[in-house]
């Protein structure tokens, strides 16, 4: 029986692309599947540029707490394809099993018959297939890239859109401008569907969301800084809007966006029909929520063993502008707590802004030590990694793997123990936690 791996090796010769935004082809595979985007639960769609994953982990734990089964379908994953299908369970969910990933999969590809399709696009009919056959109350759905042409973007009648911060990624399919990012992303609402917007960055972003959500006639629609607020207070997050006011504790996601991130959960909720839940439900999902690979410490596990005793060691994939920016801010945040001297190791993508990133840490990093990431065509050399960092004033070496930038550490002599930040990809945070032996649950 073939494996999943070897499925998706095979779905990858049937486009000449890996990324090709459009509906066509997988509106076409979907009818001929029956059309199981049409047999989904209610669907809270979820777009932006950062902050889609843990909006949704904030959104899946209130749920959860609430007593209700649901479906979370998000991309990348980290270190196996099946992390990006859980499957809703009473009491909470699991990812989605090899055989019956298998399962779809032949499915999808007996039905699709060669026809022309990116791997993503007959991945995602797949999970649409597997989420319209099995129960649950909610299916929480991240766009993969974009928004208006994404192949998420098949929902007819969301119970919510959601939009969180956008900023500059992806150029080359979105576009050079906050505003065509925002077009784009904005895709996804539909008409008279409660659309939702985070607080923004930049107000461009913000215009050209409401702006188009006026024009598809989404509604209600709810603007993060107008008609719902999110904001710390004495260590506790107080979220407002026409239903009332939460007093809630601390999220348990760290950085301060998340207060954020968590705020816009709360609000997608509300819009999509859930408003009705305990203070008691918000409360739980806010202290439980669990992302991978954003701001997690490694406490266990392999590598927190190499570093020097006492080290801090974080992981987070970030890897743009305004990723490294809130990932500086949360560093900053560790350090007014309790001081440490800081140390990045860091792998990014060709396609990445590394210099953009790097600004955030300047006069932060005390140094950055850059490695390759395994595997990965697209990836910077470290050498090259390591100059861009040093052509905005930080402290630069390279090293050939994350286990031998931690053991390079030992080799230094430490005031008090470092804070170690290893960031810039999500290949290289999945690679991590596989060399870790702490895969995602």
């Amino acid at each position: 029986m073939d494996s999943s791996d070897a499925l998706i090796a095979r779905f990858l010769a049937l486009h000449p692309k890996t990324i090709d935004l459009s509906l066509g082809r997988i509106q076409r595979l979907l009818a001929e599947l029956g059309h199981p985007e049409r047999r989904l639960p209610p669907v809270i769609h979820v777009a932006g540029t950062n902050g889609k994953g843990s909006t949704i982990a904030f959104m899946r734990a209130i749920l959860e707490s609430a007593g209700l089964a649901v479906h979370v379908y998000t991309s990348p994953h980290l270190v196996r394809f099946h992390e990006r299908i859980r499957l809703g369970r009473f009491g909470g969910g699991q990812y989605v099993t090899e055989s019956r990933l298998v399962e779809a999969f032949r499915r999808c590809e007996a039905v699709n018959k060669a026809q022309p399709i990116t791997v993503f696009e007959i991945t995602t009919a797949a999970a649409l297939l597997i989420f319209a056959e099995e129960p649950a109350d909610v299916l929480l759905l991240e766009v993969g890239l974009g928004g208006r042409f994404d192949a998420t973007n098949v929902i007819d009648k969301p119970a919510a859109a959601v939009v969180t911060p956008i900023g500059h990624d992806h150029a080359e399919y979105l576009g050079t401008t906050l505003e065509a990012i925002a077009k784009e992303k904005a895709g996804i609402f539909k008409r008279g569907c409660p659309a939702v917007i985070a607080p923004q960055d930049y107000l461009e972003a913000d215009r050209t969301l409401c702006g188009e959500a006026e024009r598809i006639g989404a509604a209600p629609v709810l603007v993060g800084q107008h008609d719902f607020s999110v904001h710390e207070e004495g260590g506790r997050l107080v979220y407002q809007d026409e239903n009332g006011l939460l007093d809630l504790p601390r999220p348990k996601l760290i950085g301060r966006h998340q207060f954020t991130n968590a705020g816009t959960a709360i609000a997608a909720l509300r819009a999509a029909g859930f408003e009705q839940f305990e203070t008691s439900a918000f409360e739980a999902g806010l202290t439980r929520a669990e992302w991978p690979g954003r701001l997690q410490r490694l406490s266990k596990g392999r590598l927190p063993e190499i570093a020097p005793q006492g080290c801090e060691l974080w992981l987070d994939g970030g890897h743009n502008i305004d990723g490294g920016r809130v990932l500086a801010a949360a560093m900053a945040d560790q350090s007014e707590r309790s001081d440490a001297p800081l140390v990045l190791i860091t792998g990014m993508l060709g396609t990445k802004d590394s210099q953009a990133f790097f600004k955030n840490f300047s006069g932060l990093a005390r140094e950055v030590i850059a490695v390759p990431i395994a595997g990965q065509i697209a990836a910077r050399p470290a050498e090259e990694v390591a100059a861009i960092a040093a052509s905005v004033g930080l402290t630069t070496s390279v090293a050939p793997s994350v286990e031998s930038a931690l053991a390079s550490l030992h080799d230094y002599v430490w005031d008090r123990p470092p804070r170690v930040l290893i960031c810039g990809s999500l290949y290289l945070a999945g690679e991590v936690l596989a060399a870790n032996g702490t895969l995602p649950e």
